[in-house]
This record gives structure tokens, C-alpha cells and sequence, in this order.
């Protein structure tokens, strides 16, 4: 790549740059791990284009990372913590002292400490793999309820469910592709639940709950695993971490976590929430994170399954609508076979409503 050269010498990577190659399986940035040579041993760093026509302001963005991942350091610091540069992200700074770097096409870059020996799960395999990045989600949480100052929204509304309510309301209306018929079914089972759509966003506006810190991308591969210890080490991906709800973060953990179902499953009686996943969820998140939630929001955890799961499933739903302009699809009606599993999800957690209750009183 013509710009690496750039790039490398840009940051204060000691050592001599031996090359990278493309590095996991994220599909909004860029990412390389690149092998320095450090007085005679291999050392390893992640270099990562950041996508600006996804995130519009990458300043305010770096400086959300900066700041949440120092905080985050003095807190493990502070309890004792061994291993700090396994479980926390480390930003390596530029020439110039600056934690992002331009290159001469306008593109953004960073680069991180690579974290060795530890791996993101992509397909939940058991229980315990849940219990761990639960475990590992509420301490990010925890450790961040103080953090001073208000950070910057990286994407603005990102998790307002009323206004995706409102988006697909308009495209069902203008029906530019001439599918909605197909979908009645679909859009039936969207009117049936609007009623869910602002219960959190009415909350935090009242201040029936608190708006937090919150990472708002919580799905499995997001925590990096020991390869030895199977135990959560790092909270990764911190492009989305913003003011928010604590339920976001919580629901989207349940929608990602309780089902081995591919996002895009077309056979539905395969789609479940799993209880025993959801289970190993509640008891890792509230090990580490029921020390600063309210009342309310521990309430409303089961809820936020649905609430995010639904509020996704409107997303692929309008999607589809408007001719797949959003999300990458690599088939004709992927967007639609995406929406009716998330709405499968949804059903399921419905029925289960009554046993994820159970659970949730088992670790209160």
C-alpha cells in the first residue's frame, strides 16, 4: 500500500517496519497488523484507517477513545490490575504527540498496541464465552459511570428508536421499490409493537434512568478472549462508545449473544433466544456492573433484548424498502431474510419473557 510508509513513520512505533496485512473481520474501517523488528525481536502494532463518511467528525471521535481508554487505565491501575496492557486498549501516539494521524488523501488513521494472545469470538461456542464478555461489558461500563465530562456523539441518535420507527413509517408510505406487499407481514408485526419504541428514550428524557457512557456496538467478538484462560480481557472497537443507556449496550449483548442463527437465516425455526446464553449474560454483566445501575435499569434488561433487537430488525425492514442502500447485501433479499430473523428473536424473547424474569430474580 503506497500510503503505509506514510503512516508507519507517522507514529512512534520503535523499530524498523517489516510490512502488515489486512487484520480481523470488521467491515467499516480498515485495519492492518504490522511487524515491527524491536533490538531483534518481532513486535506487533494495529494501524487502522478510520471510515469518515461513516464517522463525520473523526477528531471528536479520537478524542472519545483517547479519553476513555486513559480513564479506563487509571482504573485498573488503581485496583492493582496486572496484565494493563492486555486489558485496555493502548493508543500510540504520533510524532506530533497527537493520538490520530492524516495522511496526505485526508484519510484518518491510529494505531493501537496489538494485543497478543487473545482472540474476538465471531460464533458463540458456550455459556461461558457469554458469562466472560457480559463480565467484561459491565466492567467498561463501571469503570467509565465517572468519567468527567460528556463525550462527543459519534453518531447522533444512533440508538433513538423512535426515529427509526419514523424512517420506516415514511419509506412504507413512499414504497419507491413497489415492496412493500410482499413485506405485509413484516410491517404488520412493526405497527403491532410500536408501543415499545419509547419506553427508554422517555425514561432517559425524564430522568427515570441515567444517560451513561456506553459502548453501543456489544456483540461477542468485541471482547477480546485469553487463548489460555478463556477469561474477557479487552473491550475493543471504541468507535462507538458515546452517551447512552446502559439497555443498548445490555439488549444488543442479548440480540447477538443467545443465538448461533446466522444474522441472515432464512430457516426461522432454527432462530431462538437460547435462556441458558441469557442466563450466563445476566450473571456475568451484573458481577461487575450492578454496583452503579439503578433499580430501573436493572428492571429493564430483559426488555432491552427486545427493544434493540426489534429496533434492528426495523433497520434491515426500511433497508429493504428503500433498495438495500444501507447495508451491504450479497443476495437478493438478504436485507428481508436479516429482518424476519431479528423478529424471530423478538417473538422468542416474548414467549420467554417469563423464565428471563426468573433468571433475573435468581441474581438480583
Amino acid at each position: 500500500m503506497d500510503q503505509f510508509k506514510d503512516v508507519a513513520s507517522a507514529f512512534q512505533c520503535p523499530g524498523t517496519c517489516l510490512g502488515e496485512a489486512p487484520y480481523g473481520s470488521g467491515h467499516i474501517n480498515d485495519t492492518y497488523r504490522a511487524v515491527y523488528e524491536q533490538d531483534g525481536r518481532e513486535v506487533h502494532y494495529i494501524h487502522q484507517r478510520v471510515n469518515k463518511n461513516i464517522f463525520k467528525n473523526v477528531p471528536g471521535l479520537m478524542d472519545n477513545i483517547g479519553r476513555v481508554t486513559r480513564h479506563q487505565r487509571k482504573k485498573f491501575e488503581e485496583a492493582g490490575a496486572d496484565d494493563l496492557d492486555r486489558r485496555v486498549l493502548t493508543l500510540v501516539s504520533t510524532v506530533d504527540g497527537k493520538d490520530y494521524f492524516v495522511d496526505a488523501r485526508g484519510d484518518f488513521w491510529r494505531t493501537y498496541v496489538f494485543i497478543e494472545d487473545a482472540v474476538g469470538i465471531d460464533v458463540i461456542e458456550n455459556t461461558g464465552q457469554a458469562y466472560e464478555s457480559a463480565k467484561a461489558f459491565g466492567e467498561f461500563q463501571c469503570q467509565l459511570a465517572d468519567l468527567p465530562g460528556r463525550l462527543h456523539d459519534t453518531i447522533p441518535d444512533f440508538h433513538h428508536t423512535r426515529s427509526r420507527f419514523n424512517v420506516l413509517r415514511a419509506a412504507i408510505d413512499a414504497d419507491i421499490h413497489g415492496r412493500a406487499d410482499a413485506v405485509k407481514a413484516e410491517i404488520e408485526f412493526a405497527m403491532a409493537r410500536e408501543e415499545m419504541v419509547d419506553v427508554v428514550i422517555d425514561l432517559m428524557a425524564s430522568g427515570g434512568i441515567p444517560e451513561r457512557v456506553t459502548h453501543n456496538d456489544t456483540k461477542l467478538n468485541n471482547v477480546l478472549i485469553d487463548n489460555a484462560t478463556g477469561k474477557g480481557m479487552c473491550v475493543i472497537d471504541l468507535d462507538t462508545v458515546m452517551p447512552g443507556s446502559v439497555l443498548y449496550d445490555f439488549g444488543d449483548m442479548i440480540r447477538t449473544t443467545t443465538t448461533r442463527a446466522p444474522e441472515d437465516e432464512t430457516d426461522l425455526s432454527a432462530v431462538e433466544m437460547d435462556i441458558e446464553y441469557f442466563e450466563a449474560l445476566v450473571k456475568g454483566y451484573l458481577e461487575t456492573a450492578s454496583g452503579f445501575l439503578t433499580a430501573k435499569e436493572i428492571e429493564l434488561l430483559p426488555f432491552s433484548g427486545q427493544l434493540i433487537t426489534f429496533e434492528i430488525g426495523l433497520r434491515f425492514l426500511t433497508d429493504y424498502l428503500q433498495g438495500d442502500v444501507y447495508f451491504k447485501t450479497h443476495r437478493e433479499g438478504q436485507n428481508i431474510d436479516r429482518c424476519r430473523k431479528q423478529f424471530k428473536m423478538v417473538e422468542s424473547m416474548e414467549r420467554q419473557a417469563d423464565a428471563m424474569q426468573r433468571v433475573m430474580e435468581k441474581y438480583q
